[in-house]
């Protein structure tokens, strides 16, 4: 089995009682999953870490283009 196959398995994994509250109310907000919204978090936390002078904004607009991307959804850019 390579890394990315085990990466890919699913997993339980234990969160804090207060975190699922907050989750479940977000997924609700954004109709998608409570594992999504956790998901979403994490990769929001991660990204943040990774650039500490980005804002909030800045980051979900990358997260949202990588997803657009990764779901072919890309357009060509024209400056000026």
């Amino acid at each position: 089995m390579t890394v990315l196959e085990e990466c890919s398995l699913p997993t339980a994994k234990r969160v804090s009682e207060e975190l699922l509250v907050e989750a479940k109310k977000f997924s609700r907000m954004d109709h998608g999953s409570l594992a999504g919204q956790i998901e979403h978090w994490a990769r929001q936390g991660k990204c943040a870490e990774e650039n500490p002078d980005l804002t909030c904004y800045f980051l979900k607009k990358i997260l949202i283009g990588l997803e657009e991307l990764e779901q072919d959804e890309k357009t060509l850019y024209s400056f000026g």
